[in-house]
């Protein structure tokens, strides 16, 4: 009796393990494994980079900055050298964000590529977005926008702020800069 019930709690355990083990990374462990990869370009940014302070805000836009904490960036440069790479690479990103944690808010495509924008959390109180935009000829590029309970109306209040204010990227140059060579 006692042998048949140690079989039955090592089928248990068998089975616990096999079903609370996840074969595909998370997002997270895909920018720590590919932040030293050549074909990478990998950058943790501080919200203050945006350079706000002195954009005239409302307090529901002021909230959404408050909320955002930092902005994580890999992308991806493409070269005539690392096409296969570049498509495994696509796919590894597109099957981790097909998880059903990402809720998709919206597709993007324009002439600069196609893309998607998704987030974690609950509707009223997103912890991350998820920007992903790919480009064929030069690449792809995943922006995390970490924050804390951040309110999906608010962001968007500070979006159409911004575009309405003569905020013009100001602190920005430099990673644009960078960003546009590093893909070039």
């Amino acid at each position: 009796m006692i042998q048949k019930f140690n079989k039955l709690m090592l089928v248990w355990l068998l089975v616990l393990l096999l079903f609370s083990c996840n074969s595909s990374p998370s997002l997270q462990e895909y920018y720590v494994n590919n932040a030293e990869n050549p074909n990478f370009i990998a950058l943790d940014l501080p919200v203050s980079l945006l350079n706000l302070e002195n954009v005239n805000l409302t307090s529901a836009q002021k909230e959404a900055l408050n909320s955002l904490k930092k902005l994580n960036v890999l992308a991806f440069r493409k070269t005539s050298d690392n096409d296969i790479a570049y498509k495994e690479e696509k796919e590894k990103v597109s099957a981790i964000l097909k998880d059903k944690h990402f809720i998709e808010l919206m597709k993007l495509n324009s002439g600069f590529g196609k893309g998607v924008i998704k987030y974690i959390g609950d509707d009223d109180a997103i912890d991350e977005v998820i920007i992903y935009a790919d480009r064929q000829d030069k690449g792809f590029a995943l922006v995390r926008v970490l924050g804390s309970d951040m309110n999906p109306a608010n962001l968007m209040q500070l979006l159409q702020a911004l575009e309405k204010s003569n905020y013009k990227g100001e602190g920005l140059e430099g990673i644009q800069k960078l960003l546009t060579e590093a893909l070039d």
